[in-house]
């Protein structure tokens, strides 16, 4: 039997929506709505420790929009989840986020921790994998997001998890904006500043989480995503092509290269790559190459479905 759900991740960039059918009998998660809006609503808050104003308002109009779309499909709030992630995570004023949340759709957003926030990742990365061809147990996914990076490894239940500040939007605010302005391309410097901002980060990751253990790496998230559609050589982004493709480390060097080598202009031209995105695919590119070289991953497996899924997956079995 199934059951209708509505699942909604609010991250530092991104905020999507997911309504589906669930059959936890069959294991099926059949969708009839997905989509995604780049609000960034992690803006500034590395530097300040608040949610801007403007970040907000971005962010409840995307909701009022997914307001429409789950009572269009007859979902109801009890079937509804809301999970907020790294930059309400860290926000002093993340109590006014909760009561607009609250106010537009009628569930309290569910501020989750980077451990919840990992397992979510890996039940809805790995849930249909079983049994694909070639790919070995323990799975590591990696779900780049724009304020935090989560590694989770596992079999068939995660045995190690960890949450770091690294993320596609960090990287670019903290090396990449100088005085209001972006560095744009990056100078050697500042790519070797981000760098070494990365490994720190998979130095603590790697503390919690046998990296060398993983014979399968799994990644998740918009610049993984990305990155995948430009090394496939798309015209267009098309989910069902990118859905478990596997990119080689040489294609994901090969895709790095050209984009933190690329101006403004010369990215926004590429057909697959989001306006929201322009501005921090290049770190988020070399997230991705960095944990490939650091744990000799020779490919990364994509997957579109992730820490979504698993929220509608949760929506599906939490009791009313």
């Amino acid at each position: 039997m199934t059951t209708r759900v509505a699942a909604v991740d609010c991250g530092t960039n991104s905020i999507r929506l997911l309504v589906a059918d669930v059959d936890p009998g069959t294991g099926a998660l059949t969708d009839l709505d997905r989509r995604m809006r780049i609000v960034r609503l992690g803006q500034d808050v590395d530097r300040t420790g608040r949610l801007a104003p403007q970040a907000l308002e971005r962010t409840f109009a995307a909701c009022r929009e997914y307001a429409e779309v789950i009572r269009a499909h007859g979902v109801t709030p009890e079937r509804t989840k809301f999970v907020a992630t790294s930059a309400s995570r860290d926000a002093e004023n993340r109590d006014e986020f909760v009561r607009g949340v609250v106010e537009i759709l009628g569930v309290a957003p569910e501020v989750i921790s980077g451990d919840q926030e990992a397992e979510f990742s890996f039940t809805g990365a790995t849930r249909e994998l079983t049994g694909a061809e070639g790919l070995e147990k323990p799975y590591l996914v990696v779900d780049i997001g724009g304020g935090s990076t989560e590694f989770v490894l596992g079999d068939d239940t995660v045995t190690a998890a960890r949450s770091v500040d690294m993320g596609c939007v960090r990287m670019t605010e903290r090396h990449l904006v100088l005085d209001g302005g972006m560095v744009d391309p990056p100078t050697p410097e500042r790519i070797a500043a981000i760098t070494a901002d990365i490994d720190a980060a998979l130095d603590l990751a790697a503390a919690t989480v046998p990296l060398e253990r993983a014979r399968t790496l799994v990644g998740l998230a918009g610049s993984v995503t990305t990155v995948a559609a430009i090394a496939l050589g798309l015209d267009a982004y098309d989910p069902a092509v990118i859905h478990h493709s596997r990119i080689s480390l040489q294609q994901v060097r090969d895709v790095t290269g050209r984009l933190l080598a690329a101006t403004h202009a010369e990215r926004a031209a590429i057909p697959v790559l989001h306006e929201g995105r322009v501005d921090v695919i290049g770190a988020g590119a070399l997230v991705l190459l960095r944990i490939m070289e650091r744990t000799g991953a020779k490919e990364v497996v994509v997957s579109e479905h992730d820490i979504l899924d698993g929220i509608g997956w949760q929506a599906a079995e939490q009791p009313l």
